[in-house]
């Protein structure tokens, strides 16, 4: 049964919502991809993604942090990042004074990986940027950055509500 769609807004609303569904379905098939490529546990490919991303924040991960973005016990955040480290994607690192502080860090081996699977990703996203303005992509950056925000505090009420 056709409904006609209401203001130009709640339209907009509509089929933005409906894209961010879309794009996060098929990043994920493209995490799958990439993990059964490699052999990698689903949490395995969360653990590297939290830890190139800290990393590129200038804030490397520490295990105990790792553990709490992953919402993983201590014995299992050990096992995922043992696992990754004997593969090469991730490496311990004492960086500081106290050397039982110990960050985690991308591995050369994983690297390669990454850039050699992604990379033609990279390339096709830099394709659709181009279309668009500095001042768009800022308004981008600010949207997705306000839906992220948005998306982790659902996420962490509905988490700590069980």
């Amino acid at each position: 049964m056709y409904r006609p769609r209401g203001t130009e807004r709640e339209r907009l609303r509509e089929d933005i919502v409906n894209l961010l569904q879309s794009y996060g379905v098929r990043a994920q098939h493209v995490g799958q991809a990439f993990s059964q490529r490699n052999g990698l546990h689903p949490t395995d490919l969360q653990a590297l993604m939290a830890v190139m991303q800290a990393e590129g924040d200038g804030t490397p991960l520490t295990p105990g942090r790792l553990g709490e973005e992953l919402g993983l016990s201590s014995g299992a955040t050990t096992a995922v990042i043992d696992r990754l480290e004997r593969a090469g994607h991730l490496r311990r690192s004492r960086e500081s004074a106290d050397r039982r502080m110990v960050h985690l860090r991308y591995g050369e081996p994983g690297k390669a990986l990454a850039v050699a699977f992604f990379g033609p990703l990279g390339r096709r996203t830099d394709e659709v940027m181009r279309d668009f303005t500095d001042e768009d992509l800022a308004t981008v950056r600010r949207f997705l950055a306000g839906m992220g925000d948005a998306l982790e505090a659902h996420h962490h009420e509905v988490r700590t509500a069980d």
